[in-house]
């Protein structure tokens, strides 16, 4: 068992370390996504334009299924999926969090916020997204998406979906590389052998702040995306946003944007 890496006060910087049931999701999404930043609107497109393009010619089959790991607060991984899968699963650790989705999608009325309409206005500039009814009817539908709780760092979910997004995780719930690693490979296996994927990753992230609560990053470059990817994943693309996006926040020093397929045989 690896030996969680602790500071000078005896502070763990695993992701067991970490109050995640107690995530302040609604401080988060305020933080984030009430206005949608240069910076999100750049990886939507990214993500939005390879989806189309590979789906245009070569559908998922029937009855496709789509997860999005570590969900958070975040719902525009999920709406990314909305036209080709027939079923989403929003996979989350934090009980906040999952709190948090249920209230977003599961309600007679959903606690949709306008917010995410601008989000979807922007997928609409493609097909097919413009070809769909409502999201929100869509998101509130139970057998079109669910709200799963599970851990990425549990290897629990294997092979079984024919697309797959992982947004701002792997590296933003530990400040462990084994454990990045570990959340990185389990992503890929939980997908369908050369199922679609796309993934974004801060740069050389120290950690965020959410509310009063301090949480943890994994320090990773290029270089280790890169190698991740060629590992797991094949046809693959890597792109580093745009360096004039004004910061998130000072404790990082960019965004990566990846997507590709994962390998046939793993």
């Amino acid at each position: 068992m690896n030996m969680i890496a602790r500071d000078q006060e005896g502070v763990g910087h695993g992701n067991r370390d970490y109050p995640w049931d107690d995530f302040n999701s609604v401080e988060y999404f305020k933080f984030n996504y009430v206005e949608l930043r240069d910076d999100d609107r750049e990886i939507v497109e990214i993500v939005r334009d390879f989806l189309a393009r590979k789906l245009a010619t070569t559908p998922l089959p029937a009855g496709a299924r789509g997860i999005d790991v570590g969900t958070g607060a975040n719902l525009y991984p999920a709406l990314t999926m909305l036209p080709f899968c027939e079923n989403i699963i929003l996979y989350e650790h934090s009980e906040a969090n999952v709190q948090w989705l249920l209230d977003q999608t599961e309600n007679d009325v959903p606690s949709w916020d306008e917010a995410w309409s601008q989000f979807w206005d922007l997928l609409t500039e493609r097909e097919p997204y413009r070809e769909l009814p409502d999201p929100v009817k869509l998101l509130a539908d139970p057998n079109r998406v669910q709200v799963a709780k599970g851990d990425v760092l549990a290897r629990s979910v294997l092979g079984e979906f024919d697309i797959g997004t992982m947004f701002f995780v792997a590296e933003s719930i530990t400040g462990e590389r084994a454990e990045f690693l570990e959340a990185m490979d389990h992503f890929f296996s939980m997908l369908k052998p050369d199922a679609l994927f796309a993934m974004a990753f801060m740069e050389h992230s120290q950690g965020y702040q959410v509310g009063a609560q301090k949480f943890p990053a994994t320090d990773i470059g290029e270089q280790d995306v890169w190698n991740c990817l060629r590992a797991h994943a094949s046809d693959f693309s890597l792109h580093r946003l745009s360096a004039a996006h004004k910061p998130l926040r000072e404790d990082y020093t960019g965004m990566f944007v990846a997507h590709g397929r994962r390998k046939k045989t793993h």
